[in-house]
């Protein structure tokens, strides 16, 4: 079994108050999670109107799996109107 875990920093540009912000992060998640049924929250810079930092997490059978499955939602959230996408990590566990 192999635990993937994907760390999404964004810029939300448009965001002019944590209002704005949390609309954009809300629906990025839900779109994650109903588009590769995984789980996915907001894990840091809370506070911050502009910043973001999401977590994305799935569980596999093959690494390789895994690996393809995260890339994939980095390159989604990258693509989303509303957010850039500054930096992306995975971790394998």
């Amino acid at each position: 079994m192999t635990i993937g875990v994907l760390h999404i920093e964004l810029l939300i540009p448009g965001s002019h108050s944590l209002k704005e912000k949390r609309r954009v992060v809300k629906s990025l998640k839900q779109q994650i999670h109903n588009r590769y049924n995984c789980s996915v929250a907001e894990i840091g810079e809370k506070d911050l109107w502009a910043r973001a930092t999401l977590a994305a997490c799935v569980i596999g059978d093959d690494t390789r799996f895994v690996n393809a499955q995260l890339n994939e939602i980095a390159r989604f959230a990258a693509q989303k109107n509303g957010a850039e996408l500054l930096d992306y990590h995975i971790e394998m566990l």
